[in-house]
């Protein structure tokens, strides 16, 4: 069956493995991998992942046009395995992000990806729902979401944001609120234009848990994502196969949606 990755980070080689190392150390994970294109590539080939959609995060303003062009010519190099989502910082002025948006467009990157625990911003609050303004109706956004430590994504901030913005659409990751599942779930299951991932949580809830989520959020709004350099495919797609889903039902979640979602 065909597979499409829609989370994974990448970075470039130099500084790949310092910062995967600083992922795990946010969360308190080993991670299993070291953040390199090749790495990627070489997972891809091995378990017959036909596409990845790849992304890093900005924690300062002045990242973001740095990763956006590395981003940019990691996906023009792929040989077509990589998609590109954008990033962008709640505190670009609105000179650069008139330019970033531009950027995305000429460079045929397709969404954004924002991580508010990293960039520590509220997802509901100003500065961020300046940035939803412009890009409702235009791109898709990826938002990690949840994280009981903090409250900068928390699914009833993300919950807000839907309401506010009703045509933007929104991957909230980590089937819509790392550490925070359940809560999410009676959030969030009902929210249009919401879809979420299955990324960095079958790591930790049971697979039983896992598929009671994906029918609460239904299959049609669930896409396959590992969050590479922190888990690879073997195992999640594994995860994924264990499950009492039909095939239509994988077919959704590891290709379809994505397919019909980034208009692959």
């Amino acid at each position: 069956m065909k597979i499409i990755d829609c989370h994974t980070h990448i970075f470039p080689t130099k500084i790949a493995l310092r910062a995967a190392e600083s992922i795990g150390d946010f969360y308190g994970l080993g991670m299993n991998f070291d953040g390199t294109v090749k790495s990627l590539v070489e997972i891809c080939e091995q378990n017959h992942v036909a596409k990845c959609l790849v992304c890093s995060v900005a924690t300062a303003p002045e990242q973001v046009r740095s990763i956006n062009s590395f981003i940019s010519e990691s996906v023009s190099q792929s040989n077509g395995l990589f998609f590109g989502f954008a990033t962008l910082h709640p505190k670009l002025s609105e000179a650069e992000l008139e330019n970033e948006l531009s950027f995305v467009v000429d460079n045929g990157l397709l969404g954004v990806k924002l991580h508010p625990d990293f960039q520590k911003f509220e997802v509901d609050g100003k500065e961020a729902c300046k940035l939803f303004e412009r890009i409702e109706g235009k791109f898709p956004v990826l938002v990690h979401a949840g994280d009981s430590r903090y409250n900068y994504s928390n699914p009833r901030r993300i919950k807000t944001v839907m309401e506010r913005f009703p045509n933007l659409t929104v991957i909230a990751a980590h089937f819509g609120g790392w550490s925070e599942w359940d809560e999410a779930v009676s959030v969030l299951c009902d929210t249009p234009n919401l879809y979420v991932d299955t990324s960095s949580s079958m790591y930790t809830i049971s697979l039983e848990q896992a598929y009671e989520h994906i029918k609460a959020y239904t299959p049609a709004r669930v896409l396959f994502g590992t969050d590479y350099p922190m888990w690879g495919a073997k195992e999640e797609i594994e995860h994924i196969n264990s499950m009492p889903l039909s095939e239509t039902e994988k077919e959704l979640i590891f290709y379809k949606n994505a397919e019909r979602l980034f208009r692959l």
